[in-house]
């Protein structure tokens, strides 16, 4: 590749940036939202709750996993040049982009409990559960690979951050060492950066 890189997110730290917000957001809206008795009740809406939440994960974790498979089987080697970004940096974007949409899922989830309580929480918790599963399965393709996965950082920022959206026309691999979090996307341990 001629001098001038391109800058490189991980694929799996982009998919479980969103995770830890919705679960925490979605845990509050519950525990708030099961307070109020709800024009349900509360054991309705606890039961229809653990049904969206079980959906929820599934549906998340297994959304674009075809395109996920496609763009990790035509990897291509990462430049001499490529910038790779931390994970606390590709974390941090994630969330500052979508502070906004993370607030009013929340409160849709918390005004949801006045209807059927705590489902609209358990709903959002359900999904960060599917991207923290998403993040895992990507994680086992990238040990199987030996290649962990980037994309470039223009791309994502082009159609709202999904690595694996229309303007992603390819990802870049490196070797399992590469960067500061491991495959999955979660931190490295201090004995695995040694």
């Amino acid at each position: 590749m001629a001098r001038g890189g391109q800058g490189l997110a991980r694929v799996a730290v982009v998919v479980r940036a969103g995770a830890a917000p919705l679960w925490w957001c979605g845990v509050f809206a519950a525990g708030i939202g099961a307070a109020a008795p709800g024009v349900t009740g509360r054991r309705i809406g606890v039961l229809a709750g653990a049904a969206l939440f079980l959906v929820a994960a599934a549906g998340v974790a297994a959304a674009r996993r075809k395109r996920y498979a496609v763009l990790a089987r035509e990897v291509t080697r990462a430049g001499k040049y490529d910038v790779l970004q931390d994970r606390a940096v590709t974390v941090r974007t994630w969330r500052r982009g979508h502070r906004w949409w993370l607030l009013l899922a929340f409160a849709v989830a918390l005004g949801s409990s006045f209807a059927v309580p705590a489902a609209g929480g358990m709903l959002l918790a359900g999904a960060g559960t599917g991207l923290r599963l998403k993040a895992v399965w990507l994680g086992r393709r990238e040990r199987a690979g030996d290649s962990l996965l980037w994309v470039r950082v223009d791309w994502l920022d082009a159609r709202g951050g999904s690595p694996a959206g229309r303007a992603v026309k390819g990802l870049r691999g490196t070797g399992i060492a590469a960067g500061d979090a491991a495959p999955g996307g979660a931190r490295r341990r201090t004995a695995e950066l040694v």
